[in-house]
């Protein structure tokens, strides 16, 4: 349970004030440093503006997506610390989906009112693979973004579902986890893992910005990182936001340790880490979608909802998470008792946010057809969550 606010104005609280209604004040790494460390005494307070930030934002509604998980493979030439999805040829569970399976499991999302299929995938595996070079070219195809874009062109064509592809680096999704480049070093959790270097990550954010792609990022926290790179993540992903205003969410994620992983004895991050994490990006992008994940803060997820989160991100009534199969979605309704219980009406959103969906809609082509029958008047599902 998260104590009342104080009846006295701490520091923090008016910082927290401040940084709302004159963003330019938190431009201070040291201020936001402040406040992810705050006190728990102090907490209740940072909350508090936190929420109150989100209801100026987006008042009276927190929003989430309908989805399907496609895991189209999970070989990977990356080998992170904290994941359990990637595989090496042979080992058990290692599997690429055929076209048949993808649109199996999109027509069966589609009958449960899923209006989003994302596509997870392990990065680049034919480079490291020859297995995955032989099974490409046996579904006809010669690399694994082209397939992934067949099976994306698939399920857009023959369902009502809006494909959200996270292959890598060129995902419509990358989190950035960390500006830290030092988690690369050998037995941190980027080790052998070239895709997770900051630098490549940023520049494919800022590549996305420019060719106006509205964008999915977020930090992962927990994996050997400080507050300050916490910090200096959300101020990154702020930056480019203010350059080129695509950032259309920012997702915070907590690391949850796996006996499978290489990281295995990695300390979680806290409850109150993670409510502080959200609540100073909340602060930091006030006028940003801020997401966390339900499953990984369960049985105290809704205490995000005081923390200036204003999404749940993909829920499917389907899939598993793939990424953190041991951590089960809610089941909607529960969401939305949840949900309600804080004071908001839980929404179902598509893939895009609605402050988004006009200029993707502008365009002519199927995806536009199929925005256009998805959306209601307000820019969300049109399907009653």
């Amino acid at each position: 349970m998260i104590p009342s606010p104080t009846n006295s104005v701490t520091e923090l609280e008016r910082y927290a004030e401040l940084a709302e209604w004159q963003p330019e004040i938190a431009r201070s790494r040291d201020a936001a440093v402040r406040l992810m460390r705050c006190s728990d005494g102090e907490l209740p307070d940072l909350l508090a503006a936190a929420r109150a930030a989100k209801e100026r934002f987006k008042p009276g509604i927190v929003t989430y997506s309908r989805k399907v998980f496609i895991p189209l493979t999970n070989l990977c030439r990356d080998y992170c610390g904290y994941c359990i999805f990637r595989r090496d040829p042979g080992q058990p569970g290692a599997r690429t989906m055929t076209p048949e399976e993808v649109l199996a499991v999109a027509r069966a999302g589609e009958a449960l009112g899923c209006t989003e299929a994302l596509f997870s995938l392990g990065d680049k595996p034919e480079l490291l693979f020859p297995e995955m070079r032989a099974a490409l070219e046996r579904l006809g195809y010669k690399s694994t973004l082209h397939y992934l874009e067949a099976m994306c062109e698939l399920v857009l064509r023959e369902t009502i579902l809006l494909p959200h592809p996270n292959p890598g680096l060129i995902s419509m999704g990358l989190m950035l986890e960390t500006t830290n480049a030092e988690l690369m070093r050998p037995g941190a959790a980027h080790d052998n893992a070239p895709d997770k270097a900051p630098s490549k990550r940023l520049r494919t954010i800022a590549e996305a910005g420019k060719q106006k792609v509205p964008f999915t990022t977020g930090l992962l926290i927990g994996i050997g990182e400080t507050v300050e790179d916490r910090v200096d993540t959300l101020l990154a992903i702020r930056d480019l936001h203010r350059r080129y205003g695509h950032i259309q969410e920012v997702i915070v994620q907590n690391f949850r340790a796996k006996p499978e992983i290489a990281m295995a004895e990695q300390p979680e991050p806290s409850h109150g880490e993670m409510l502080r994490a959200v609540a100073v990006a909340r602060l930091l992008m006030p006028k940003v979608n801020i997401q966390a994940p339900p499953n990984l803060s369960e049985p105290y997820y809704d205490d995000l909802l005081d923390s200036g989160i204003n999404d749940w991100g993909g829920v499917s009534p389907l899939t598993p998470d793939y990424i953190n199969p041991e951590k089960p979605w809610p089941h909607v309704e529960q969401l939305r008792r949840r949900t309600e219980a804080k004071g908001f009406e839980l929404r179902q959103r598509l893939p895009a946010y609605p402050e988004f969906l006009p200029a993707l809609m502008a365009k002519p082509g199927l995806l536009s057809e199929r925005l256009h029958a998805a959306v209601d008047q307000q820019g969300l599902a049109r399907r009653a969550a």
